[in-house]
């Protein structure tokens, strides 16, 4: 079969696996997605209706991406992959309950609060029960409701449990939780945990549900397996059914989001659930090299608890990994600023990405690379969905058809400025409180407000969205978004301050339109565009016209680049300080972390730290301690690059710190806690420069062979008294001072 001929061996095989349970187990660059949409393509080949196959991912634009190659693959048979349902885990949830909602009590039309809503929805909360954003800071108080609901914890057992603890502070926040839903459940809404939720309960206690759907579905897919949460791996089990034709595909080192529910080891858990369960090794990688994909390799080997896999290139074995050891953050951003301007003068057509561990690290870059007048993205700023001009438009459609919604009426209440203040709306919480009604059936009561300025503005808003509601029920999406521009002077008002500003908002309003006019053409509702508005990630947003990307580990999964400077590896960075005192589990994903950063590089890869890095809340700069994951790469695998002012690609042999691979290796070995002394600190004292524990601290000095450079740690005392020193080329030494012969600088 022609189909097939594309293939390596054990792609092939995966591909032709298609009864029962299948696990495969794919390494970073091997073909995984490849493997789904062959897949695909060779089931429908075979007779089974496209309609009869769920292939599920994480992301819109891997999804995008993946219908799209299947349908590339059966167009030269004639075939049809239309029906294919190829979407996230959330989008397809969102349908499944569109479809089924009137089991669940709720209307077809129910909105989906995305991030910035369930943040106003817990404004709300604090608002009614009196409490103080500063001390229940609605993000983190969302984080704890998404742990909670994820967790099966209702806000009764969350108040049962507080009061078990006596902790006052869980007791609010069980509170809060309740508020939070009950404001929901009044909106007809339900949040990105809820879509989850629902669908596996639905399925759970709806036998008849789950026929229906089980009945539907012959062959399930799902892509990044090792990223699902619980409810996601009960969703994907139900809806197999008895066929359990389920394939899974997935990569066990780069599971790194515990932080939003996935579960560590869910692939070998997978084997436990199906023991005949076949397991499929894909290990042929067409991405990076062979020294990239070892060094990696012999880094997340340190990680326990893996099926395991040895990934081979097709591309060869390539160079060794550089790494360069900066005085200091700008240091480091110049350096990586200088090899990228080499790099895109050399190939205008490369793609090299900086990647990091937190966003706060993209400015040093960002600050550099403009002075070079390099083109860069940041990933994981805002996408068009996210913008407010966007957002409020969105947010009078959904007004339209559920004015209950207080979220989206608090939004376009006043905007734009119709005269209605904070204190209006303060005494309209305060009478839907004591109501126990929505903000919408208090304005259409207004008349409780004294101030004919008040009651005149909420008249004439409620007559607004009473008009519209008229006015909009047969309209097309793009015609319904316009009238809602037009009528309410939204757009008229927004290109006002455009010119003001010089910005351009309103060619992002018209954009909302055309992109409402494309969706009808491809036959979307108008539920099918808000549910993508809502559903829109960051990961969705990489360019890849623009030759730099600047983005945090976590962004760059699934993404691959001609050069990758993985900057910031050091102790508390990378691994992150949250990782350190809590526990093996947690440094294990940091780890993951950076083996995902490893393996995005195709020919280049550079590794970096900054020497000194300023921390919040303190004035001097700190000696930092090189990563423990650099002390797991072999020796042979890396060398040392040498400043920026050297020729791009020079450098030396790397040799590590002995001292440093020694104190790692023992405290590898005793499971040492980091900060109990010892160990890590023995590579870079960190003590503050300047401090008064040691004059030398901070004191420029030359060496014959290295140059100049900064001593940043003293040991010992006397005629055996040892420096570190950092040196801009060759990084930092260890040296005995009365041998040294240092001069001051």
């Amino acid at each position: 079969m022609a189909l097939l001929d594309k293939l390596n061996e054990a792609q092939r095989e995966a591909v032709l696996t298609t009864e029962g349970p299948l696990l495969v187990l794919a390494g970073a660059g091997t073909g995984k997605t490849r493997v789904i949409t062959y897949r695909v393509a060779h089931l429908i080949e075979l007779g089974v209706p496209s309609f009869a196959i769920l292939a599920v991912t994480f992301t819109n634009k891997a999804a995008g991406v993946m219908k799209e190659r299947i349908s590339e693959l059966l167009r030269a048979s004639g075939r049809d992959a239309a029906d294919v349902w190829v979407s996230t885990f959330h989008s397809f949830c969102a349908r499944l309950l569109r479809r089924e909602a009137s089991h669940l009590g709720l209307p077809r039309d129910f909105a989906i609060y995305d991030d910035d809503d369930q943040n106003a929805a817990i404004k709300r909360a604090l608002a009614a029960l009196d409490l103080s954003a500063e001390d229940y800071p609605p993000r983190a108080v969302r984080a704890q409701i998404s742990h909670a609901k994820n967790h099966g914890i209702t806000p009764d057992d969350m108040a049962a449990n507080a009061a078990e603890m006596r902790d006052e502070e869980r007791k609010d926040v069980a509170k809060l939780f309740r508020a939070y839903a009950d404001i929901l459940r009044k909106a007809a809404a339900l949040d990105f945990d809820d879509l989850l939720l629902k669908a596996v309960d639905l399925l759970r206690d709806s036998p008849e549900v789950r026929a229906r759907w089980n009945s539907r579905f012959h062959y399930i897919m799902v892509d990044e397996f090792q990223d699902t949460n619980r409810s996601q791996e009960d969703l994907i089990r139900m809806l197999g059914g008895e066929r359990r034709n389920i394939c899974i595909v997935g990569d066990e080192d780069q599971s790194i989001y515990s932080w939003r529910g996935a579960r560590a080891g869910n692939l070998k858990r997978f084997t436990e659930d199906f023991p005949d369960a076949k397991v499929i090794r894909l290990e042929e990688n067409y991405r990076s090299t062979q020294i990239i994909l070892d060094a990696a390799a012999a880094v997340v080997k340190n990680n326990s608890g893996r099926l395991g896999k040895t990934l081979q290139a097709t591309l060869g074995e390539g160079n060794r990994l550089r790494y360069y050891e900066a005085p200091d953050v700008p240091a480091e951003a110049e350096y990586i600023g200088a090899q990228i301007s080499a790099q895109v003068r050399n190939d205008p057509d490369a793609r090299l990405a900086v990647l990091y561990r937190t966003g706060a690290q993209s400015r040093s870059f960002e600050e550099v690379l403009r002075r070079l007048n390099i083109r860069y993205r940041v990933v994981g700023g805002f996408s068009f969905y996210e913008r407010a001009e966007v957002r409020n438009a969105l947010a009078y459609v959904r007004l339209i058809f559920h004015p209950e919604d207080d979220v989206a009426l608090l939004r376009v209440l006043n905007v734009p400025p119709r005269g209605i203040g904070a204190v209006t709306v303060a005494a309209l919480e305060a009478r839907a409180r004591e109501n126990s009604q929505s903000l919408w059936e208090v304005i259409r009561s207004s008349e409780f407000l004294t101030g004919k300025k008040f009651s005149g503005a909420l008249r004439s808003f409620a007559k607004l969205i009473e008009e519209l509601q008229r006015e909009c029920v047969e309209l097309a999406p793009a015609q319904l978004i316009e009238r809602v521009l037009a009528r309410t002077g939204y757009l008229d008002w927004v290109e006002q301050q455009d010119n003001l500003e010089h910005t351009s908002r309103g060619e992002n309003l018209r954009e909302l339109a055309n992109a409402m006019a494309e969706a009808t053409e491809q036959g979307q509702t108008l539920e099918d565009v808000l549910d993508a508005a809502a559903l829109a990630s960051d990961s969705d947003q990489y360019d890849d016209t623009i030759p730099v990307s600047l983005m945090t580990l976590h962004s760059a999964k699934g993404l691959e680049f001609d050069s990758v400077f993985l900057a910031g590896l050091e102790e508390g960075v990378l691994p992150h300080s949250r990782s350190l005192n809590s526990g093996n589990a947690e440094v294990e994903e940091e780890r993951r972390l950076f083996y995902v950063g490893m393996t995005r590089a195709k020919q280049v890869l550079v590794l970096s730290r900054a020497v000194y890095r300023r921390s919040y809340g303190e004035e001097r700069l700190r000696a930092s301690l090189p990563s423990r994951f650099l002390a797991e790469i072999p020796g042979d695998f890396i060398e040392a690059a040498l400043g920026s002012q050297a020729e791009p690609g020079e450098s030396r042999r790397y040799e590590p710190d002995p001292d440093y691979v020694a104190s790692y290796s023992y405290r590898q070995k005793t499971r040492t806690p980091y900060g109990s002394g010892g160990g890590y600190g023995r590579a870079v004292k960190p003590v503050t420069r300047g401090s008064s524990k040691d004059p030398l601290i901070g004191t420029r000095v030359r060496h014959s062979k290295y140059g100049v450079g900064t001593i940043i740690g003293v040991e010992g005392e006397g005629e055996e008294r040892k420096l570190t020193v950092s040196f801009q080329d060759y990084g930092a030494k260890k040296l005995i001072e009365r041998y040294a012969n240092l001069q001051l600088a």
